[in-house]
């Protein structure tokens, strides 16, 4: 590697981070505005963002709909990634069906689910919000799982059936605990995506129904007190928190490929 190569790589590792590193400063701002460098250091914003019940009302509301969203996401996609891998399904179009959300523009999502849920009466309703979020972090918990199954010894399978296993057992017992760490990072992955997400569920929340993203949206909008940054830091620590959950228990590099590091020897 060049010197040149390295002082690029070296600059595009300290821009990358940047934006986060001044929004985590100045959510300990003494003042009552958006400030960097901060004049004084004072926790009161982390403080009001605990008391005040209309922002643990939506970090409430969004860690629930993350939750019962990440679930059932990860159900359809174990369901999906099990009829590509086992079901003899072919081509390439399967996967850019179940991928497409990844590169469909954000915007033209949310236009579509605006003139379904419009006619329907659901504008604004937590299940028109539940849909978002399952077509926007499904790509997320299909990618790891048919990874996971595709890199999943079937010996093991059939070691269990000549031994007398019925099908049902040896999918309990044995498949299931093999596909584990697919389905933990399919789970995460949901997870996060879905507490994140603001782009889409913008043009779908009402006045009584938002989440914490869109909350922190509406705030800057308003007045840019520093209490949005505070929840914004509290975010990304979250999200730090949960990405190394899920690298120090399967590796995020399950979600290209299909091999499940060895902890062990990696020690």
């Amino acid at each position: 590697m060049t010197l040149f190569t390295r002082v690029m790589a070296a600059a595009g590792l300290l821009f990358l981070p940047l934006p986060i590193v001044v929004v985590v400063i100045s959510s300990f701002s003494r003042t009552g505005y958006l400030q960097f460098p901060p004049k004084g250091l004072s926790l009161r914003w982390f403080e009001n963002f605990m008391m005040d019940p209309d922002w643990t009302r939506a970090m409430l509301a969004s860690a629930v709909l993350a939750l019962l969203s990440a679930t059932i996401i990860t159900v359809f996609a174990f369901m999906a990634a099990w009829a590509r891998v086992r079901g003899g399904i072919r081509g390439g179009w399967f996967d850019l069906v179940m991928l497409s959300p990844l590169f469909i523009p954000h915007a033209a999502v949310a236009l579509g689910l605006w003139s379904l849920l419009v006619p329907v009466k659901m504008l604004g309703s937590w299940p028109g919000i539940f849909l978002a979020h399952a077509i926007l972090a499904f790509p997320f918990a299909y990618r790891p799982l048919l990874n996971a199954m595709r890199g999943m010894d079937l010996a093991c399978e059939e070691a269990a059936a000549s031994l007398g296993a019925r099908p049902a057992e040896v999918f309990a017992r044995v498949t299931l605990p093999l596909l584990r760490p697919g389905i933990a990072a399919a789970f995460l992955f949901a997870f996060i995506i879905s507490f994140d997400e603001v782009s889409v569920t913008m043009f779908l929340v009402g006045p009584h129904v938002t989440t914490l993203p869109v909350r922190i949206f509406t705030e800057i909008q308003e007045n840019g007190s520093p209490v949005v940054a505070a929840v914004s830091t509290f975010l990304v620590v979250m999200t730090v928190i949960l990405f190394w959950i899920v690298d120090r228990l399967i590796g995020v590099q399950l979600f290209v490929s299909g091999r499940v590091p060895d902890k062990e020897a990696a020690a």
